[in-house]
């Protein structure tokens, strides 16, 4: 039997693997790098994107695999064992760890709402509502889409501005609050109720994209998306912004800098074989960003190509209106020749429709870059409303996102909800107010905390702070702890720190 105050353990070498596989592998592969392949070159991106992983991935994700593992402690008491002038290294990425845990928390409030919303046998976000007279859809959703409706307007009710408090949404509030229950009970008993969630929220991800492989092969235009996607563009790697962006993924997607890897290695046994780890961690987040991307950009494609077939249905009956040509001599396949051919045949009657003859090209809709909430809540949307059996898929999507944020959520939670161990060290007024509370009413105390502050002000501000942090403006808040942890540890004799044998 352990004794009393001693540190618990993972059960297994395997589950201390899942429990990074969890943390690492969320929505940073699912929506941010097939974001950054479409942006940057497609095919040509995984060039400084692996790179960035060897270089500065693997070695990082090894040196906090080592640092928990060697102190058992969390990020901030470790660093303040290595030197008590280290201490704010781990405070630094606590607080972004802390951001970043409410952040996820938000999406997965959101994924919820969907989820629950999915259960309809007409897909809410599939048409726009009737205005006030019942005859015409409403103007504000028929000037933009369906499913870009339903996400401004039915779940956030965006306000025109920051500046406005548009009151609080109550489902969204009921669903933030479900979501932080269900944190509650992923971290209730630690590591003991943490090892066996892991299990769930690792694989689950997997099968819910293997099934949508599957599907999105079978698709009308999904080969289009993926030939799109492996088609590099070699004239981006001239582009510093393609490897920052490169960069900062390896940083985001491994949660490097954050705390949280140091906590989950400090459950270790002492001799547990940590490089292995580290190396079938990394390579799987990077497998995993790869075949997420596959899967998008079949789902991608299969809407471009929608939309591009659309596109021309319309422009066809635009011409067969204004031409009188018959119906079955204006297809698909040659409606573009036919607006050549007509444009100069008749160029004063073209011209008075020129202003209603759409430009249709498929690189157009393809090339659309749409991130993060984008590409989840409203690109993925629009496509699942195209798909038979709508509300299967969009169930098995909404969920998986749901496992896959709480899964990075989890590991979140333990970057800032242990470094307080350490912090006595560097504040000591803590220790007695630590002493206040026994150890199992921490995790509620934390989360009712966190959960209090940040919900009055995401849900009044209509979630315009969640488009900051996946932003270019936050990169340095993601490079910074992770730089530092590097720093700090290789240079220690440099400083005069003396190092812990």
């Amino acid at each position: 039997m352990a004794e009393k105050g001693a540190r618990p353990n993972w059960d297994s070498p395997m589950q201390f693997t899942m429990a990074c596989v969890s943390y690492a592998v969320g929505l940073g592969n699912v929506w941010r790098f097939p974001y950054l392949c479409q942006m940057h070159g497609g095919g040509g991106f995984l060039i400084p994107y692996l790179l960035m992983l060897f270089l500065e991935g693997m070695p990082l994700f090894y040196l906090e695999l080592a640092i928990g593992q060697k102190m058992r402690l969390g990020s901030i008491g470790a660093w303040t064992t290595i030197s008590p002038y280290l201490g704010g290294v781990g405070l630094a990425g606590m607080v972004t760890s802390l951001y970043l845990c409410l952040y996820y928390n938000n999406i997965n409030g959101w994924s919820f709402w969907y989820l629950f919303h999915s259960f309809q046998a007409v897909l809410p976000w599939s048409t726009c509502p009737l205005s006030a007279n019942r005859t015409e859809p409403l103007e504000e959703c028929r000037l933009a889409t369906p499913t870009q409706y339903f996400f401004y307007r039915k779940t956030l009710n965006v306000a025109p501005s920051i500046e406005y408090n548009g009151g609080v949404h109550m489902g969204q509030a009921l669903c933030l609050l479900l979501a932080w229950l269900m944190t509650y009970l992923f971290i209730s008993n630690g590591v003991k109720s943490t090892g066996k969630v892991v299990y769930f929220t690792a694989t689950f991800p997997y099968i819910v994209l293997s099934i949508y492989l599957i599907r999105g092969l079978t698709l009308h235009g999904a080969i289009n998306g993926i030939v799109y996607m492996f088609t590099p563009k070699m004239e981006q790697l001239l582009n510093p912004t393609t490897w920052i962006n490169a960069a900062t993924q390896i940083f985001f997607s491994l949660g490097l800098g954050f705390g949280s890897l140091i906590a989950f290695a400090s459950y270790n046994q002492y001799h547990n074989n940590f490089q292995q780890q580290a190396i079938i961690v990394t390579l799987i987040n990077s497998f995993t960003s790869i075949f997420a991307s596959v899967v998008t950009f079949a789902i991608y494609g299969f809407k471009a190509t929608v939309n591009y077939e659309n596109c021309l249905d319309r422009l066809r009956l635009l011409l067969m209106n204004t031409f009188s040509l018959e119906e079955n001599l204006i297809t698909q396949e040659n409606v573009l020749e036919w607006v050549q051919k007509l444009n100069s045949s008749f160029p004063l009657e073209f011209a008075q429709i020129a202003n209603k003859a759409e430009n249709c090209d498929l690189d157009t809709e393809l090339s659309t870059a749409v991130e993060g909430t984008g590409l989840a809540f409203i690109v993925y949307s629009e496509a699942i409303t195209n798909m038979p059996l709508s509300q299967l898929w969009s169930v098995l999507y909404f969920f998986m996102l749901l496992i896959a944020g709480h899964g990075q959520h989890v590991g979140q939670r333990d970057g800032h909800h242990h470094p307080p161990e350490g912090l006595q060290g560097v504040l000591q007024t803590q220790r007695q107010a630590a002493q206040r509370y026994r150890p199992t009413s921490r995790p509620v105390l934390s989360i009712a905390l966190t959960f209090s502050i940040y919900n009055v002000y995401s849900l009044t501000f209509c979630g315009f702070e969640l488009e900051v942090y996946p932003g270019s403006d936050s990169d340095m808040s993601v490079w910074l702890p992770g730089l530092s942890h590097a720093y700090s540890f290789t240079n220690t004799d440099r400083f005069g720190i003396p190092r812990v044998a």
